[in-house]
Formats: structure tokens, sequence, C-alpha cells
């Protein structure tokens, strides 16, 4: 059981959420304006500069971070450990929101990654005072993500909504069997995850952005 609280603690680490979210978006919601008026090479371009700034640019920081022993594993399981890399990964989703910033291409997915630079910028500040959970924070991000997609632009999405809710408590039961969070803190990092996303989705749908 533990190897398998393991695997789904990895597979769905909080660094590769906003890829997953953006595969979804491009190439899952097949009755969307995303998937249809998207040429095939921006998709695999986009999904592949947002792979590598939200996972690849913070994984090196890590690996550099353990080699340096700054920090004494790749899941950085302490809470003091925690503060440097998940700013360093913020800072990544924040370039990256700036690259793509003026590009020409989809509002939402720019929110997306706004979405995740400011729930890690958030993690990390609520970090130094109480361990809350980064992988909850996330996958609830994704959640309000497609429920902001669903409500706003009209989108029929129950699927998605329920495979992520599925996800979300799979992620939830690995962080407690591996006692790497309370009970607490993962229903925290999960509702702050969907809070960030639905709020700034609202705003930009208040302002005509989505």
């Amino acid at each position: 059981m533990k190897q398998l609280a393991n695997i789904i603690s990895y597979l769905f680490h909080p660094l590769l959420i906003t890829t997953y979210g953006c595969i979804i978006i491009f190439f899952g919601i097949t009755n969307s304006m995303f998937f249809v008026f998207t040429p095939l090479k921006l998709k695999f371009a986009i999904v592949a500069t947002v792979f590598a700034f939200t996972f690849l640019m913070p994984l090196l920081n890590l690996l550099i971070l353990v080699k340096l022993n700054y920090v004494s594993s790749y899941m950085a399981e302490n809470r003091k450990e925690r503060t440097f890399p998940y700013l360093a990964t913020a800072l990544c989703y924040f370039g990256l929101f700036y690259l793509i910033y003026e590009f020409p291409i989809w509002p939402t997915v720019k929110l997306f990654v706004l979405v995740g630079a400011i729930g890690i910028l958030l993690t990390a500040i609520i970090n130094l005072w109480w361990q809350i959970s980064a992988h909850m924070v996330a996958i609830g991000g994704m959640l309000g993500v497609v429920i902001a997609l669903c409500v706003f632009m009209q989108i029929p999405l129950l699927e998605f909504i329920s495979l992520i809710i599925l996800i979300s408590g799979l992620i939830g039961f690995a962080r407690l069997y591996l006692k790497a969070h309370t009970s607490s803190q993962v229903y925290a990092g999960f509702f702050i995850g969907i809070v960030v996303s639905l709020s700034l989705f609202s705003l930009a749908h208040f302002i005509n952005i989505v």
C-alpha cells in the first residue's frame, strides 16, 4: 500500500499538474474552441513550454539544492526545507506568465499558469508556519479551473470534474497514508487551490477576459 501511495504522489506531483491541465485543455476537451481552433503544432509547443517552465526548471533547481545538501530529499518532506524551492518554483511560473502574456494564445492558458503561480506563492507563505499540502493545492487549482470553464464558457465538463475529484481523493489518501500531512492540511490545500482558481477566473470573467 505504501508503494501505491508513493506512486500516486509522484504521478500527481504538483509540478506536473499544470502540464496535465494544458493537455486536458488542448487535447481532452474535444468540443471546445481550444481543441478545434488551435493548430496542432502550437498545441505541442505550448504544452512543451509549460512542461519546461513548470516541471523541468523547478526539478533542476531541486536537484541542485539536494546536491548542495540544502534539501535532504527530492520530496522535500521537511517544512523548513520547502520554502526556498516553493519560491523558486513560483518564480518559474511567474516567468512563464510574463513570457506568454503578450503571446496570441487563449487567455485561459495564461490564467491557468497564473493560478499555479499564485497557488505556489501562497503555499510558500503558509509553509513558513504550517506544512500545507502542495499536492492538494495543485489538484484543487485544476478542479477550480475546470469548474470555471464549465460555468463561464458553458463547456460541459462533468466527466472531467468527476475524474479530478476522484484523483483528488486518491492524492489526499496517499498524502495521509504516507503521513506527509494531517487531514486539516490536506483539506486546507484543496480548498485554497479551488478558491484561488475560481476567484481569478471569476475576476477575469467580470472584466471580460474570458
